[in-house]
């Protein structure tokens, strides 16, 4: 998604990268005035900008922030280098990009954020199963971070899918809350476990879909957190590419969860959707 920037864009700069693989980065930017980061929610995003040479627009490119509301001094972001089907033009100059370099901003909007509250108003206390696709994990890492910091109680499981092993994003840190807080599951899978860039995985194998197909009596999904998922017990978001979605939204149909596209007569529901990637 990419548009025309505003007459006096935020004026913002890089001030950290991890490279996970050639193409796949965590990156920070903050404010360049030093200021603190404004207000958001977890699972929202912020707009990056870049001028290109001989173009006096800055093009924007909205990336969901994988930093928590709690942390101010910067936006953290979980990106892969377009590369496929062609080279990516924004993706490339921001992986080409050093410490320090300058970038504009937008603030932070979207509604993809945590459902704390049923359609009648009274509080959503169903366990959150979070499945993620790639860098689909990004608004995910806000959500755990979140409630790690209000310390929150409520049960909350990801399922992240990648194709590498080395493309899990953000493993230690998951692998260290799951076996800290007993409300935390984090099940990772990799659909090419042969790869050099999986070298060492024992985990699941597939795509992250696969986690809730029924194998012997149980989804793995279903194995970990010791029932069977239902609309009474579990609240589902799905964050990536669009096959994930309609692969996972065709599973969960028939047990009777309904998307936040297609909400029950109450506005009721039991997924909602982002298309990522």
């Amino acid at each position: 998604m990419s548009s025309s920037g505003p007459a006096q864009p935020n004026i913002g700069k890089l001030t950290y990268r991890e490279n996970l693989t050639p193409d796949l980065a965590i990156l920070r930017m903050q404010p360049a005035d030093g200021s603190l980061i404004p207000d958001f929610k977890a699972g929202q995003f912020v707009a990056l900008g870049l001028q290109f040479q001989g173009d006096d627009r800055v093009t924007y490119r909205a990336y969901s922030l994988s930093s928590p509301p709690e942390e101010r001094r910067y936006f953290e972001f979980y990106v892969k280098w377009a590369t496929e089907p062609v080279m990516g033009k924004f993706t490339s100059a921001l992986f080409n990009m050093k410490d320090g370099d300058t970038l504009y901003w937008r603030k932070p909007a979207g509604a993809f954020t945590i459902e704390d509250k049923k359609a009648d108003g009274t509080p959503d206390t169903r366990r959150l199963v979070l499945v993620a696709s790639g860098t689909g994990l990004a608004p995910f890492i806000s959500y755990i971070l979140h409630f790690k910091s209000i310390g929150s109680k409520r049960k909350v499981v990801l399922l992240h899918g990648a194709k590498y092993a080395q493309e899990l994003g953000y493993r230690g840190i998951l692998e260290k809350m799951a076996a800290d807080d007993p409300n935390f599951t984090y099940i990772p899978t990799v659909s090419r476990p042969d790869h050099e860039l999986s070298r060492g995985w024992q985990g699941n194998v597939g795509r992250v879909e696969s986690l809730l197909v029924d194998r012997d009596g149980g989804s793995p999904l279903e194995k970990a957190i010791g029932e069977k998922v239902a609309p009474d017990n579990s609240f589902f978001h799905i964050c990536g590419y669009q096959g994930t979605i309609d692969t996972v939204t065709s599973i969960l149909g028939p047990l009777g969860f309904v998307t936040n596209r297609n909400k029950r007569k109450d506005g009721s529901f039991d997924i909602k959707i982002e298309t990522y990637g």
